[in-house]
């Protein structure tokens, strides 16, 4: 096991992270400093969300900028506002105790764009961006790339889950020859390999996170067999128990994400949703009383859940199984961060069985019956 100043991460940067409280490296963090630090190559990292990502591409990224030169030396492009905002806000903490400032800047959709250039005709070392903006300020001359030696594409799956392969092609063609690109992505589907086929190195070093320890070690996995009728009823069940401590439950759709949340409204829970058709401003509102805790429990889909990193979040309740088995893992990740214990609880019905079995095989995990 070697710590940050093994791994070549000077001083400075290791006073920072253990100001929070990150003191020794994690699995994804050692393989990619080590590879990254300080050679120039292409590299794949294939890992789930949780396993401390930004420190591992946020630290050598940061070594890479020559703060002399004012140019956008490096781009980290996420699906979410909610990770943009987070890896600014992290890759600032990283820096609190380094002599030459490193000037980074976010940008998303869902906030006016004129402020975003304005922000951008000050001194920017690293553009931290969603790719549709990032796109929209490239086309209007707004923000230049061409000094860009190193682009980062965080959770990468999920960027195309949402309709950003156009985007992404786009972005990507700029200057291939004078950078290198950082692919992270938790499933490595078919549109991914092409992606990488094409504007990445045959030499591109792979890093794989091994799969098994991914389904959090700290998590335990139940399930309750119930009726499509019963669930509503189950759920409350299991939110009077746990009173005092806070979770998500996943729903597969956006309408039933609304009608759960405001049955459970009804009962006099905190909760509230998080789906695709609410407006930003609303979106932001939502995460903020979670966040300070003032809402015990979200009610959302799987998309909308992503970028949520809250901590000490004691369970994930599945009212439905999601479609593709590593969005379970997505899903259940979202507990038992920063080694804290959790429990993820999956509603089962008749006939849904072969699901759990399906999940116990592929993901290596035991589940118990959870009666109420």
């Amino acid at each position: 096991m070697s710590t940050f100043l093994e791994l070549g991460i000077t001083k400075d940067y290791v006073k920072g992270l253990k100001e929070l409280g990150i003191k020794h490296p994690t699995k994804i963090q050692q393989a990619v400093i080590s590879e990254v630090l300080n050679t120039k190559t292409d590299l794949i990292g294939l890992a789930q969300t949780g396993t401390g990502k930004t420190a591992a591409f946020g630290l050598p990224v940061l070594n890479t900028i020559d703060t002399k030169n004012e140019n956008i030396q490096a781009l980290i492009i996420a699906p979410t506002r909610e990770l943009v905002q987070q890896i600014k806000k992290q890759l600032f903490k990283f820096t609190k105790y380094v002599d030459n400032r490193i000037f980074v800047e976010a940008v998303f959709g869902g906030e006016k764009i004129d402020r975003q250039i304005n922000n951008l005709k000050r001194t920017t070392h690293i553009v931290v961006a969603t790719p549709g903006r990032l796109l929209d300020l490239i086309e209007r001359g707004s923000v230049d790339i061409s000094y860009v030696s190193t682009l980062i594409l965080d959770e990468a799956d999920e960027m195309l889950s949402m309709g950003f392969k156009e985007d992404l092609n786009k972005i990507l063609k700029y200057n291939t020859s004078k950078r290198n690109t950082w692919l992270f992505s938790a499933t490595m589907p078919e549109a991914i390999a092409h992606m990488v086929k094409t504007y990445m190195s045959k030499e591109a070093v792979r890093i794989e996170i091994d799969k098994n320890a991914l389904v959090n070690e700290n998590i335990s996995h139940h399930f309750i067999q119930t009726s499509i009728k019963e669930k509503v009823s189950v759920i409350n069940k299991l939110l009077d128990k746990r009173q005092n401590e806070r979770g998500v439950i996943f729903c597969r759709t956006k309408a039933g994400t609304k009608k759960l949340a405001s049955d459970l409204k009804n009962e006099g829970f905190a909760v509230d949703a998080l789906e695709g058709d609410m407006q930003q401003k609303e979106r932001d509102k939502v995460m903020r009383a979670f966040k300070n805790e003032s809402l015990q429990v979200l009610v959302s889909t799987d998309v909308s859940a992503r970028g949520i990193d809250v901590n000490n979040l004691a369970f994930v309740i599945h009212h439905q199984l999601p479609e593709q088995l590593e969005y379970y893992t997505h899903r259940s990740g979202r507990t038992a961060r920063a080694g804290k214990t959790g429990q993820s609880i999956a509603l089962i019905i008749p006939g849904e069985m072969q699901k759990i079995i399906e999940l116990k095989t592929n993901l290596k995990i035991s589940f118990s019956e959870m009666n109420l």
